[in-house]
């Protein structure tokens, strides 16, 4: 039991290393400027080590986008915890600015809003972006929705217009030669479609 307990330590211990390093190597040089030997060679493991663990770079990008997202989402959902539990769209706008400014993060403008939709193709990285906003999304307006805050209409399509305009607004943030002068731009914009929903 303790053996196998150290293996299974030993092996996740492996898998951490391969994703912070490709991690950061990704947020500075993008997918296509990073190798998997440099990768292997960083995190101190044998390549055979990280085909164990990822069927190839592509698929450690993978993880790494998701663990990305993961963190987005969970980062996102504290700040609109600890927001004005009076005010849904008060709360929604708390989540439209968590994510605009996660969006000057390095890390994630890159892997997430510049090489992802190339890397990993556009459906895959909707399914991804889908799984982890989504929701986030459907919760805020469904909670505005039932304080009478914004009307009653069917919320998934509502939540998919968002969310679009969320990765809209990303993605020129990411794209941009001033992030932050693109944050600034799209904030207002999007707030003031958040205000428009008001009932």
């Amino acid at each position: 039991m303790e053996v196998r307990s150290r293996k299974a330590e030993q092996t996740e211990a492996t898998r951490s290393a391969l994703m912070a390093v490709a991690r950061e190597l990704f947020a500075q040089r993008g997918y296509a400027g990073v190798g998997t030997e440099e990768i292997v060679q960083r995190a101190r493991v044998t390549r055979g080590a990280l085909y164990h663990h990822f069927r190839d770079k592509k698929d450690l990008f993978r993880a790494v986008h998701e663990q990305l997202e993961g963190e987005l989402a969970q980062a996102i959902a504290r700040r609109v915890a600890d927001g004005p539990a009076d005010d849904p769209i008060e709360l929604l706008r708390t989540g439209v600015r968590a994510f605009l400014d996660h969006c000057m993060d390095p890390a994630l403008a890159r892997v997430a809003l510049v090489d992802a939709p190339s890397v990993l193709g556009w459906q895959e990285w909707r399914r991804l972006d889908e799984k982890y906003g989504l929701g986030l999304v459907m919760a805020g307006l469904e909670g505005a929705m039932a304080a009478g805050a914004i009307r009653d209409q069917p919320v998934k399509p509502l939540a998919h217009l968002i969310l679009g305009a969320l990765s809209e607004a990303g993605m020129l943030i990411a794209n941009a030669d001033d992030p932050k002068g693109a944050r600034a731009a799209v904030e207002p914009p999007l707030l003031a479609l958040l205000d428009g929903l008001r009932a």
